[in-house]
């Protein structure tokens, strides 16, 4: 092999080794290794002309497919996907909705990518990277028109952590997630995934939500 054939070879290899495409590398190296993963999420909703929502909770996921969003504040609240179907339970009015996953319009959707191979190059495009002190925040945009969000802002810690997302509604509503005690493959039970309706509580008369 000629030197110059060999420098073909060589220089691709170093060509996308830009802090971007390190960080990227590393959030996918991370994160698709874990079968499971629980964290403690602060929620806030900005949303135009409505006063600030402030939420908490824990977030459970299991690959492929499922999540559960668990509040602790509003309590009784629920966000659930089982793999194939959304879950939205409002303890307040006591009704349970039930939605495709693709078809839903709700901005919790950007962490789907999670629950399968994560693929930032797949999903986004329009990446920028900036400092904020050790960490990284990456912004990106998402490479579909039919999601409802047109931008996320990742914080990545020094240890490839995502602590916060910051999701741009496509009606200018905000939503911002804080992540904590970040746990990788704990064992979960199946059951939680599973969505049973609360005592007293029914299902709001929508095209998916049928079955009891």
């Amino acid at each position: 092999m000629t030197r110059f054939a060999l420098l073909l070879l060589v220089v691709p290899l170093f060509a996308d080794n830009t802090p971007l495409s390190l960080t990227l590398d590393g959030l996918e190296y991370r994160y698709n290794r874990a079968k499971t993963l629980q964290v403690t999420f602060e929620e806030s909703y900005i949303g135009s002309g409505r006063p600030r929502r402030n939420e908490r909770g824990e977030l459970s996921l299991q690959k492929p497919g499922k999540m559960r969003w668990e509040y602790s504040e509003p309590a009784g609240k629920l966000f659930l996907s089982d793999g194939k179907l959304i879950y939205y339970y409002n303890p307040v009015s006591k009704r349970a909705e039930k939605l495709k996953l693709r078809e839903s319009e709700d901005m919790r959707a950007p962490l789907a990518f999670l629950l399968g191979k994560l693929d930032f190059r797949k999903d986004f495009t329009d990446f920028k990277l900036k400092m904020d002190g050790n960490d990284k925040l990456v912004i990106a945009k998402p490479k579909s028109d039919k999601l409802p969000y047109t931008q996320v802002e990742f914080r990545v810690s020094p240890q490839m952590e995502i602590t916060s997302l910051i999701v741009s509604g496509r009606d200018d509503a905000v939503l911002i997630f804080k992540f904590s005690n970040e746990r990788r493959d704990p064992v979960l039970d199946e059951k939680m995934f599973k969505f049973e309706l609360p005592a007293g509580a029914a299902w709001l008369e929508t095209a998916e939500a049928g079955a009891k």
